[in-house]
């Protein structure tokens, strides 16, 4: 009798990752076996915490297997083309690669190829896979970099590694922070104009409604240090001021819609360039612009530049704390004090600025610091007027907005206990807590991810 042989099918690509897992899944398995040898079975958290601490074995085998598979082509790669002028290249050797991952840690065969002509040199697998150039991957810098926002980059570092089982150091914490916010400039960082528009249609109670856009803007203060060595004296720190606006809507309701906020520490000019290159941004077209500010003419000069078509509204508060200060000056610490301050808000109030001002040009200072306080407040009263009207037409005369900002953005992370800070990382933590607030952090990590792989788009790669 003849017999009919038959040729076994090979396997697909699946069935070949299934069977790399399952080899994964095994090795996982047996190295469970010490725990039943103990006298006393381990507690559930125990259990759990041993998962935690041994998964990234069978998930990071896992993880492999697919990227091989997936990138089988990549692999046995032989030849590509010059991503600077074309030419035809061979692979030079063969290079293994260690990455660690949020599921474990993986091990890469990547071919490199390298142009003479160009000099350029260059893993083909690398930029398919997107493969960071560091040890920790782009997925442990992303959950890396939001925890050391709100936290000191050492804390981050342990809870990335507590929770994940992906040990972490606190100096790629400090390192992955600055190498994306060189990406988060302003352009990036700020939301695009369509999603500020869809912002503003969100807000409206009726197609034709105009909602309150506030523009506000304040300085807050950072300590930093000069840049030296780590085993160099530093010399003496300094406090220097943050300047920051926010831009919010104002609903119906009352209720604060965020849009975008921005701080740096830099000058009035930066300040007003960077403002400048937000209000050519805004619709503008569909809102009411209410300028809120302090009184410092740094800031007043920005807004009315970038927004001379807004409603500048002096902060009710600051100009408490002004008339606080004249009669202090005038009266000292004395109930005629306290009565003159409390008649003169009324009369603010009432949108009666011109009866207040008269009063301060007919008072006769005690003293000659008196005398300066009274002036610089009619100054300040002439350049600023009518609460009762912003009251009428629903405008903000407080800057609660842009003071919980300044609190959040800048003072929850820069102002902790014993931190110095040297002003390009202080400017870069700046940027990429502004990018969480403005909800904008994912597309800063893509740009940066970008940013590593510029060759993506040019390679032409043959088997």
């Amino acid at each position: 009798m003849g017999c009919a042989c038959r040729t076994l099918p090979e396997s697909t690509p699946l069935e070949e990752v299934r069977r790399m897992a399952h080899d994964a899944l095994d090795q996982w398995i047996d190295n469970l076996a010490p725990l039943f040898e103990q006298e006393k079975p381990p507690t559930l958290m125990e259990l759990s915490a041993h998962m935690t601490g041994t998964r990234g074995a069978f998930l990071g085998g896992c993880l492999e297997a697919l990227t091989q598979e997936l990138y089988r082509h990549h692999r046995h790669q032989r030849h590509a083309d010059c991503p600077g002028c074309g030419k035809r290249l061979n692979a030079k050797r063969v290079d293994r690669k260690t990455a660690s991952t949020l599921q474990g840690k993986i091990s890469v065969e990547r071919p490199y190829f390298y142009c003479r002509d160009c000099h350029i040199g260059y893993h083909p697998l690398d930029e398919a896979l997107a493969l960071a150039q560091e040890v920790h991957q782009y997925d442990v810098q992303e959950k890396v970099l939001k925890l050391a926002t709100e936290m000191p980059y050492a804390r981050a570092a342990e809870l990335v590694s507590e929770l994940t089982g992906t040990p972490v150091s606190n100096r790629h914490n400090h390192d992955a922070l600055n190498r994306v916010a060189d990406v988060a400039d302003l352009e990036t960082v700020i939301p695009h104009r369509q999603e500020m528009s869809r912002r503003i249609e969100a807000v409206k109670s009726a197609p034709r409604d105009r909602p309150i856009l506030v523009v506000a803007a304040d300085g807050a203060h950072a300590p930093t240090r000069p840049k030296a060595g780590r085993k160099r004296k530093r010399g003496p720190g300094r406090w220097r001021e943050v300047k920051g606006f926010r831009l919010y809507l104002v609903g119906e309701d009352e209720r604060i819609v965020r849009l975008a906020s921005w701080h740096q520490i830099q000058d009035a000019e930066c300040f007003s360039e960077d403002l400048k290159q937000v209000a050519q941004r805004l619709p503008i077209e569909g809102v009411r612009i209410a300028l809120l500010g302090d009184g410092s003419s740094w800031l007043w000069n920005a807004m009315t530049a970038c927004f001379p078509q807004g409603r500048a509204v002096l902060d009710y508060y600051h100009c408490v704390e002004h008339l606080h200060t004249v009669a202090k000056a005038q009266y000292g610490e004395t109930l005629e004090a306290q009565q003159w301050v409390e008649a003169t808000l009324a009369r603010l109030s009432a949108d009666n600025t011109s009866q207040v001002i008269g009063g301060l040009r007919r008072m006769s200072p005690r003293s000659d610091v008196a005398g300066e306080e009274i002036g610089k407040l009619i100054t300040y009263l002439d350049n600023n007027r009518g609460y009762d009207e912003c009251k009428e037409q629903g405008l903000p005369i407080g800057s609660g907005g842009i003071e919980s900002a300044n609190k959040y953005i800048s003072h929850a992370r820069l102002k902790r206990s014993g931190a110095w800070w040297v002003t390009e990382n202080g400017n870069n933590m700046l940027r990429l807590r502004c990018a969480m607030y403005n909800q904008t952090f994912d597309q800063v990590f893509r740009k940066y991810i970008l940013s590593k792989h510029q060759f993506s788009e040019k390679l032409e790669t043959n088997a």
